[in-house]
C-alpha cells in the first residue's frame, strides 16, 4: 500500500521568504521575456515579411524570399567581406595589448598614469572619438596629412576616400579604441600568475623567451579566449565608426559592414522585414563562430591548477 505524501507545513516566515524568492526570480524572468525573448521571436516573424513599420505585418508575409534576396545581393557579400577584413585588427590589438600589459606589469614610474591613458579611449564616447578620428584622417586638413606634408612636402593619401585606405584607416581606429580594454584584461591575467612558476623556471635555467612561451602564454590563454570571443562578437557588430566617418558607406561601398547594410535597408529604405532577415543571418553567423570557439577551447586554453 502506497504511503500518503505528508503535507509540509511552512511557518509564516518561510512562506514570506518563499514569496520574496518568487518575486526576485520573476523580475529577471519578466525582463528576459520582454527585452530578449519577445524581440527575438518578433524579429524571426518580421524577417519572413515585407513589413515596413507602417503596413500590416501579418498581411505581408513572404516566407524565405528575404533570405534568398539577401544571399544573392552583391552589396551584402561586399559588406560581409569588409566586416571580415576589419577583423584583421583583432589579432593586432591582442598582440599589442599583451606586449603593453607585459611592460606595465613591471615596476616602472608613471605606471598608473600610463594605464589610465590607455584606458581613456575605451570609456570615451564612440561617436565623439569617431568624429575626432574623421578629422585626423581628413584629406585636406587632417592631422595625419598635415604631419606627412610637413615631413615630405607632398600631400598625404586620401585616408577615407580610397577603397583600400578607408579599410586601413578604420582598422587603425578600431585597434586604438579597443586597445585599453585588452591591456587591462591582460594586465589582470599577468598579475594572477603565481611568481613561484617564474622562480622555478629561473632555477632550471630558462631564459625570458622560454618563460614567456611555457608559462606566460599558456596561463594567459583564458584571457586570450575571452578577448577573442568578445572581439569577434563585437567585430560583426561594427556600425557607429562607419556611420560617422563614412556616412555613405565609403567609396564604392568599400567601408560598409553588415550592420551598416542592415541599417541602410531597414531604416533608410524602410525595409524593416528585410533588415530583420539580415539580423537573423548575422545572429546565426555569430552563434556558429562562438560555438566553434567554445568547442575547441579545451585544446589550447589552460588554467592554473
Amino acid at each position: 500500500m502506497a504511503s500518503k505524501k505528508q503535507k509540509i507545513h511552512m511557518s509564516a516566515m518561510a512562506k514570506r521568504e518563499e514569496r520574496w524568492a518568487w518575486l526576485f526570480i520573476a523580475a529577471p524572468f519578466v525582463g528576459f521575456m520582454l527585452f530578449m525573448a519577445y524581440p527575438i521571436v518578433f524579429a524571426l516573424i518580421a524577417s519572413a515579411s515585407k513589413w515596413t513599420g507602417i503596413n500590416s505585418l501579418w498581411g505581408n508575409m513572404v516566407g524565405f524570399r528575404n533570405y534568398a534576396k539577401i544571399l544573392t545581393d552583391d552589396k551584402f557579400w561586399k559588406a560581409m567581406g569588409t566586416t571580415i577584413i576589419y577583423m584583421i585588427g583583432i589579432p593586432i590589438g591582442m598582440i599589442l595589448g599583451m606586449l603593453i600589459a607585459m611592460g606595465l606589469n613591471r615596476k616602472i614610474p608613471g605606471k598608473r598614469i600610463l594605464t589610465t591613458m590607455y584606458y581613456v579611449p575605451v570609456v570615451s564616447s564612440l561617436v565623439a572619438v569617431s568624429i575626432l578620428w574623421a578629422w585626423v584622417f581628413n584629406y585636406d586638413y587632417g592631422l595625419l596629412n598635415g604631419i606627412y606634408k610637413a615631413l615630405t612636402g607632398m600631400h598625404g593619401p586620401n585616408w577615407l576616400g580610397d577603397e583600400v585606405m578607408v579599410k586601413i584607416s578604420l582598422i587603425i581606429f578600431m585597434v586604438w579604441k579597443g586597445l585599453g580594454g585588452t591591456v587591462i584584461l591582460y594586465l589582470a591575467g599577468l598579475q594572477n600568475i603565481p611568481r613561484d612558476y617564474y622562480e622555478a623556471a629561473m632555477i632550471d635555467g630558462a631564459n625570458s623567451w622560454q618563460k614567456f612561451k611555457s608559462i606566460t602564454l599558456p596561463l594567459l590563454s583564458p584571457v586570450t579566449f575571452y578577448v577573442l570571443i568578445t572581439s569577434l562578437i563585437g567585430g560583426f557588430q561594427v556600425f557607429v565608426e562607419v556611420q560617422v566617418m563614412t556616412p555613405s558607406g565609403g567609396p564604392n561601398y568599400s567601408s560598409a559592414t553588415v550592420v551598416f547594410y542592415l541599417y541602410e535597408k531597414a531604416f533608410t529604405n524602410g525595409q524593416l522585414g528585410y533588415g530583420s532577415a539580415v539580423a537573423v543571418i548575422l545572429a546565426i553567423i555569430i552563434f556558429i563562430i562562438t560555438a566553434i570557439n567554445f568547442r575547441g577551447q579545451d585544446k589550447w586554453v589552460k588554467t592554473i591548477d
